[in-house]
């Protein structure tokens, strides 16, 4: 749903945005010499750093209806023992913008979030479970091409030690931590597998690239069904979802289901991407800014397949699962089924600060083609199927059922595709 410093060497990164380039108007107000001194030598410079941000680039021209000149003078009037301290001081003055997504977020958050957005992590490539009796740690899964994949570990492996200490009394944390560690640097691990003696492993900690796109094809009925999911708009997903459409357009699909239920979101540069991909013309979505600044971003006569097209949602998908899902119910390229999603209209900028910490602010709000303000209301499916408790759970027990006949959703997709008239309707045919 980040991971490198690597990828943010900018100050600033468009959550929700980025190829649509948002402007403001540059309002600082620049301290005296003196005061600046005093402000560079005391967690103040956060403050006064995090508060200019949101002073020239607020979605909101009226900061919610409170003075925020007053709200710097009072931040910077206060002592503060610690860095967390002023921390807290920020955060709520931030409450009073009255925008859970105008957030501080301090250097270990800041740090989760780039890598989630970047779509990539430092490490060995693999996922642990405990088992709650045994107590056992085992490989759950191993990320494709990973250092762990590439040396032949398994889901099922248990590790019975980690550079020479048993994990008998770890938790997975415990071995989380000690297994992660710089690029290029080595851990050493002992594992047992069934039918087969305990052997040593020595793994190279290496830059992996997350997978955001699964992708298969399946037959159903008299249709060669190209399935796909898409978990979050990390910065990679663009071109996963480009090979992915191209590797079942090689395997002859004759529709496709792209999934995006449970989808948070993720970057604006890669939801209108992945659109384009998808329609050949039309808008995608309009972004406007605190001045009334509108821009809007279209398709450029790239799309990969003109297949029929269904979308699954549910309440969980969001920001730019919805831009998405809005671009193409509206421009009728595809029908949209499931629930309704989460309803956020707004676009974040992330902002690095200077002591590692960094700042989310909303800068715009967008539009659906149709000039669809979704804030709070989300996408209205062409198809509502809301799913029952107990379907819910079961899901949740299998997830090896999604996107299969099994799953209630799915299974409504299969049924549209198959009614050639809904689908013409759908395209506008």
């Amino acid at each position: 749903m980040n991971q490198t410093a690597k990828r943010f060497c900018l100050s600033k990164a468009i959550i929700c945005g980025g190829t649509i380039a948002i402007t403001a108007a540059l309002s600082l107000l620049v301290p005296s010499p003196s005061v600046k001194a005093e402000l560079e030598q005391s967690p103040k410079a956060i403050l006064d750093e995090a508060w200019q941000i949101v002073n020239r680039e607020y979605v909101d021209s009226t900061f919610n209806h409170i003075d925020w000149q007053a709200t710097r003078q009072e931040l910077l009037s206060q002592e503060y023992s610690s860095a967390e301290q002023a921390y807290t001081a920020l955060r709520q003055a931030l409450e009073e913008l009255n925008d859970p997504y105008t957030r501080f977020l301090d250097p270990k958050q800041f740090q989760t979030l780039t890598s989630q957005t970047s779509g990539e992590m430092t490490g060995v490539g693999m996922q642990l479970g405990q088992d709650r009796e045994t107590k056992i740690i085992a490989v759950v899964e191993t990320l494709e091409d990973s250092p762990a994949f590439m040396a032949g570990l398994k889901a099922g492996d248990r590790i019975i030690a980690i550079n020479g200490k048993p994990t008998e009394t770890m938790t997975v944390a415990d071995a989380a931590e000690l297994i992660r560690g710089e690029i290029g640097t080595q851990v050493s691990l002992r594992v047992a597998r069934l039918g087969l003696e305990e052997f040593d492993v020595t793994l190279t900690r290496a830059l992996i690239q997350l997978k955001a796109v699964h992708h298969r094809i399946r037959q159903e009925g008299n249709k060669r069904v190209g399935y796909i999911r898409l978990q979050e708009f990390s910065s990679h997903a663009g071109e996963q979802m480009e090979k992915a459409i191209k590797e079942l357009q090689k395997q002859d699909a004759d529709a496709f289901v792209l999934d995006l239920r449970g989808n948070p979101g993720g970057l604006l540069r890669i939801s209108i991407d992945i659109a384009r991909m998808w329609m050949d013309t039309g808008a995608i979505v309009s972004t406007v800014d605190r001045h009334g600044y509108s821009e809007e971003a279209r398709a450029t006569r790239s799309a990969l397949t003109d297949k029929p097209l269904v979308v699954l949602v549910n309440d969980d998908s969001a920001s730019a699962s919805e831009i998405l899902a809005g671009a193409l119910k509206d421009n009728r390229r595809a029908v949209v089924i499931g629930d309704k999603t989460f309803g956020k209209a707004l676009v974040q900028s992330v902002h690095s600060l200077s002591d590692g910490s960094g700042l989310a602010v909303t800068i715009a709000h967008y539009y659906t083609p149709n000039g669809t303000d979704i804030s709070k209301k989300g996408v209205t499916p062409d198809v509502m199927v809301s799913l029952t408790e107990d379907e819910k759970r079961q899901i949740t027990i299998k997830p090896e059922a999604i996107g299969t006949i099994s799953d209630p959703v799915y299974s409504r997709a299969i049924g549209v595709l198959n009614n050639e008239s809904l689908m013409r309707s759908s395209r506008g045919r």
